[in-house]
Order: C-alpha cells, then sequence, then structure tokens
C-alpha cells in the first residue's frame, strides 16, 4: 500500500513539476522599455503614459495617475 501511495505521489510530482511557473519576474524591463500605465506602449512612444486619460502634452503630472 505505501508503495503505491509513493508511487502516485512521485508521479505526479514528476507531471506538475513543468507546470509551475513564477507569477512575476523580480528584474524590472530596460528603462527603455517600461511601461507605467501597462498598455503595451513603451513609455517613451507613448501619449498618455500614466494612463489618466490626459494627453502627455496638456498634463501637468505626466507620470501621475492621480492628477
Amino acid at each position: 500500500m505505501m508503495i503505491k501511495t509513493l508511487t502516485i505521489v512521485l508521479a505526479a510530482s514528476a507531471a506538475l513539476a513543468g507546470c509551475v511557473v513564477a507569477p512575476y519576474d523580480n528584474n524590472p524591463p530596460p528603462r527603455a522599455q517600461r511601461d507605467r500605465d501597462r498598455d503595451g506602449v513603451p513609455n517613451r512612444y507613448d501619449r498618455d503614459r500614466d494612463g489618466d486619460g490626459v494627453p502627455n502634452r496638456y498634463d501637468r503630472a505626466p507620470n501621475n495617475p492621480n492628477r
């Protein structure tokens, strides 16, 4: 009974070993690729980099979505 249980546990752990993926990466992206509002457009090309709906050229605080 014990060997059968151990075999099942080992088979299950081997099957699931490749399925575990880290939920996030601790290394930030390079400065040129950062995306403050996470819309898929890097900040250097984004016309509204903080995602508050006000274009950067008219926004008094283009990096702060609360202003």
